[in-house]
């Protein structure tokens, strides 16, 4: 009877198997058992479980076994710092007389589980396909935000500047969808334009007594005064 690997080595949570092989005489009314053994710290060893020759398998919260003559195979579930020690199976013959084989002992070493490093999370939280999907869709939903508000402002412009936008009576249109409106102070230059025209005038005669004629003064000189219509500057427009 023996038995392999004579060493494992896991960490917590993990999940050992040991083999034991068994090689018998020809003998067909025989009949037989496995056990499984563990001692710890070289205390007496301790039955932990059994399987016979015609049950495939058996299973228990702790351990599972399975019989694939001739070999059986044990495997100790969710493991435990205490799993650790060692293991061997023995082979228990039921004919005259009886007959027990052992195997040699395979060690079984447990250690603590390592601590998570705080720098391998978000390399974890990246692997997980929820969160791939999570962050895509939040990207696709920014992205339509900007390309909503980019259309909007958009046509908020050409609205502005190409709209139906009545011109105030100081607005000058340059072009199409284009106005422009002047300075409020700005006046229109005034450009003087020379006119002749033509009129009469009337002397108004001094009303006092008639001089005769042999009194008055060869050079006579008279004065008038010339009064012209004010009339309104003329524009550029006029």
């Amino acid at each position: 009877v023996t038995i392999f690997p004579s060493v494992l080595t896991f960490h917590e949570g993990g999940k050992a198997t040991f083999s034991c092989n068994i090689s018998m005489e020809s003998d067909t009314g025989s009949e037989y058992s496995l056990n499984w053994y563990k001692e710890t710290n070289h205390s007496q060893a301790r039955k932990i479980a059994e399987i016979s020759q015609n049950n495939p398998m058996m299973k228990t919260e702790k351990y599972r076994l399975t019989n694939h003559t001739p070999v059986f195979k044990i495997e100790i579930l969710n493991l435990h710092q205490n799993d650790s020690g060692s293991y061997y199976c023995g082979l228990i013959t039921f004919f005259e007389p009886n007959k027990v084989m052992e195997s040699n002992r395979s060690q079984l070493m447990v250690t603590a589980a390592p601590e998570m490093n705080p720098t391998e999370e978000p390399e974890i939280e990246e692997g997980n396909p929820s969160d791939h999907i999570k962050a895509m869709l939040l990207g696709i939903l920014l992205l339509a935000g900007v390309v909503l508000l980019l259309i909007f402002g958009y046509l908020t412009i050409t609205y502005r500047r190409g709209g139906m936008i009545p011109l105030g009576p100081m607005q000058t249109r340059l072009g199409p969808g284009i106005s422009q409106m002047p300075a409020a102070e700005e006046k229109p230059p005034v450009v003087s334009v020379s006119t002749v025209d033509y009129g009469v005038l009337e002397f108004q005669r001094d009303q006092c007594a008639h001089v005769l004629p042999e009194t008055r003064s060869v050079d006579q000189t008279e004065y008038a005064t010339i009064i012209f219509p004010e009339e309104k500057p003329v524009t550029l427009e006029r």
